[in-house]
């Protein structure tokens, strides 16, 4: 939230200039950069409009929070009016969504999206109706003061530039308490609306300190769905250690109910141990237990693939997952569980350059994650930290408990399931790449996973095109060797960066949105058409397919006896003069060993040096590699 103030306060500062004065300020503080001009104009034409309307229908003394962050969440709402309803003398709040519109129009195929007058009609805005239903929805799910009140929240959209005629439209989709429109030509019915919403007669400002005063969880009616899609859906069977490790943090909480303590779980297992399942078995008990659970993870494309596995038919269910920076502000021991998935890729701090100056700290991201929650639960694969910054090990976690006087228990996870179930696959990749001891290996095939060695990346593609027309799933990963063009406009072609003699194909795409038949980031490893790109270990990791296709480029070399990194071969712009060699030769390492372990049925590898490629090919054996044609 920018700023708070009585609606006729608001409205006094409007006239003297000084509110958006204050509010450039704050945004400045909160966000560590200036409002760029199109926000400065929207503060400008729209706030004054909504504490007009306010002071107009009387109601001069209700609390007026503008630009208010929903709860663990980047979004704001423009909006949030705080008072006594008239009638029952309940707390009210109205969610306001202002839009500067003067004509839009829906989409010819989706009514929840809609097309504005004179912007790019290729990217659509939501429906506004949509837009601030959605917010309440949040709001109700995410504030401890609404859990159990949802009927206390009302929105509505207020087009103040338009008529009925411009944005008819756009009530195509059906209306409700939660989602409400009023054009300029109808101020009247909003000022109506408001007075049925807000008393006339008290003051906002204690109904208003209820809500700021909220806690930031789950409800338990949201839990409820959760535990209906997570838990009735599952079809996972937790073994051994899995159940153990199951078993430790569902006793951790319970222990941590009846003596009013907290501890910190840590389970650690390579790649298919299992963990993700555990992740989601314990969210699905949780919920169904009643406990207040959060899933985080450091990881974009992984969050998002849990959000649409987990919350494919219950939307709600989506905002349960989060990223490891959402609790940077988080009240300690606001939640009963904080799962942190892939916590290897925890940072050393949550702040970036978007981070508001309010919440810059030296604070370590772990520690936040450890005081977001009564039980903190870590999963990871040390193996697999593959950026510079990345902190996330057992011996950090052990180290902030101990920090905290916190119990600190570790379960190690032995058993996969990836890489068709082969631990003797998984010892050689790590004996390969020097992560164990003892020196890479001859390949020995066993039952479980195929291992072969292509002599061109053309005969890899032919032979994994071929699996996938007997209907396996295929992807093919390399090491960051290659840089990567800005992606194209819609409509035009990819640019085929990964060049290797003739043979030229692109990257994966790096934003949110496909591109000329690509599918975006965070769906490369899973939707079918990821095949005509080249994924990297950002994609790739947290994922698997049944055939892993794997291009070892000029980063990592075999000379005489040993692995040599070559730093200047790496095009990682994550990698700067800061990151030491060791670092380097530690991350290019983990990288390929993320790479190797994607396939479930099997893997193909090639390196574009010949002297390494042909110590693959002593290692793997003349019999493993791949057949031509």
């Amino acid at each position: 939230m920018l700023f708070r103030a009585s609606a006729k306060t608001v409205a006094a500062m409007v006239l003297d200039g000084s509110l958006f004065l204050h509010l450039n300020e704050q945004f400045a503080h909160h966000h560590g950069y200036r409002v760029g001009p199109a926000e400065a104009q929207s503060w400008e034409r729209s706030i004054p409009a909504l504490v007009n309307a306010l002071n107009d229908a009387g109601l001069g003394d209700v609390e007026v929070l503008l630009e208010y962050a929903l709860p663990l969440n980047s979004r704001r709402a423009d909006a949030v009016l705080a008072g006594r309803h008239p009638t029952t003398g309940e707390p009210s709040y109205v969610v306001v969504e202002l839009k500067q519109w003067s004509q839009a129009e829906p989409d010819a195929e989706d009514p929840e999206l809609c097309h504005v007058h004179g912007n790019d009609r290729s990217r659509p805005k939501l429906n506004p109706i949509e837009q601030v239903r959605r917010y309440c929805e949040y709001l109700v799910n995410f504030n401890g003061a609404l859990a159990e009140h949802g009927h206390r929240v009302s929105g509505v959209a207020y087009l103040h530039n338009a008529t009925e005629f411009g944005v008819a439209g756009l009530r195509a989709i059906e209306s409700d308490e939660w989602g409400q429109l009023f054009t300029e030509q109808h101020r009247g019915g909003f000022l109506e609306y408001l007075r049925a919403k807000l008393s006339r007669a008290v003051p906002g400002a204690p109904v208003a300190d209820e809500l700021l005063s909220g806690k930031q969880v789950p409800s338990k009616q949201l839990m409820s769905v959760a535990a209906q899609e997570v838990r009735e859906r599952e079809q996972f069977v937790l073994l051994d250690e899995q159940q153990v490790a199951y078993r430790i943090v569902l006793n951790a909480v319970r222990r941590a109910k009846q003596a009013d303590h907290k501890e910190v779980v840590v389970v650690e297992g390579g790649p298919g141990t299992g963990k993700s399942v555990i992740a989601l078995s314990l969210l699905g008990e949780l919920y169904r237990q009643g406990d207040t659970a959060l899933h985080a993870t450091g990881s974009q494309a992984f969050t998002k693939t849990m959000r649409k596995v987990a919350g494919a038919r219950k939307r709600d269910v989506q905002d349960l997952f989060k990223y490891f920076n959402s609790f940077m502000a988080a009240e300690k021991n606001a939640l009963d569980v904080l799962i942190c998935d892939e916590a290897h890729r925890m940072r050393k701090t949550s702040a970036n350059r978007y981070t508001p100056a309010r919440l810059r700290t030296d604070k370590p991201q772990v520690e936040e994650l450890i005081d977001a929650a009564r039980v903190p639960v870590f999963l990871l694969d040390q193996h697999q930290v593959v950026r510079p910054g990345e902190m996330g090990t057992v011996e950090e976690i052990e180290a902030a408990a101990k920090k905290r006087n916190l119990a600190c228990t570790v379960v190690h996870l032995d058993s996969q399931f990836r890489c068709g179930g082969s631990d003797a696959y998984l010892r050689w990749v790590l004996r390969l790449l020097g992560l164990e001891p003892g020196g890479p290996a001859l390949w020995e095939p066993d039952d479980r996973m195929e291992l072969r060695v292509a002599d061109s990346p053309e005969e890899m593609e032919r032979f994994l095109d071929d699996c996938r027309a007997q209907g396996y799933g295929a992807r093919i990963t390399a090491g960051y060797c290659w840089k990567w063009s800005k992606e194209p406009k819609p409509g035009d072609p990819l640019p085929a960066d990964v060049v290797i003699g003739d043979w030229a194909r692109p990257w994966n795409l790096k934003g949110e949105r496909g591109v000329s038949g690509a599918p975006p980031s965070a769906l490369w490893a899973t939707d079918p058409a990821g095949f005509g790109q080249v994924g990297c270990v950002y994609t790739a990791q947290g994922f698997e397919y049944d055939w892993s296709g794997v291009i070892i480029g000029p980063d990592l070399v075999w000379r005489g006896d040993r692995w040599i990194t070559d730093r200047a071969a790496s095009k990682d712009p994550a990698f700067n003069k800061s990151t030491s060699d060791d670092d380097v030769d530690r991350l290019i390492r983990n990288t390929y060993k993320v790479l190797l372990t994607r396939g479930m049925v099997g893997t193909v590898v090639y390196s574009t040096d010949p002297e390494t490629q042909e110590k693959l090919r002593a290692l793997v054996g003349a019999q493993r590699e791949v057949a031509v044609g």
